[in-house]
């Protein structure tokens, strides 16, 4: 039993191998690398449109609303209590739902 292998069944094997990685880095691509990358974009460009008066919901769970911003801080205002306001981090707000103009 002979078991190298010729060089054309190297070849193969070879060409097999990399064919295999293209498509496994193509998997991670698209299903992995790009998504996070649309999410950070749209993650980035809610909390640029974010302004005073803004509902915000933090990835805590809590619910509040923009009482002051700066460069990577807010002053959220948490319930109806005036004296509840707590300084956060921006990365800290999950969602933001923009205050209604009357």
């Amino acid at each position: 039993m002979n078991i190298l292998l010729t060089g054309t069944e190297t070849a193969y094997t070879s060409i097999t191998m990399l064919i295999t990685l293209v498509i496994m880095f193509v998997f991670f691509y698209f299903f992995i690398s790009r998504p996070q990358k649309k999410e950070q974009k749209r993650m980035q460009s809610m909390l640029e449109a974010l302004e005073i008066g803004d509902a915000i919901c933090t990835q805590g769970g809590f619910y509040g609303i923009v009482i002051d911003i700066t460069e990577d801080t807010v002053i959220v205002e948490f319930g109806n209590n005036k004296n509840c306001r707590i300084p956060m981090k921006k990365s800290a707000i999950a969602q933001v739902e923009k205050a209604e103009a009357n």
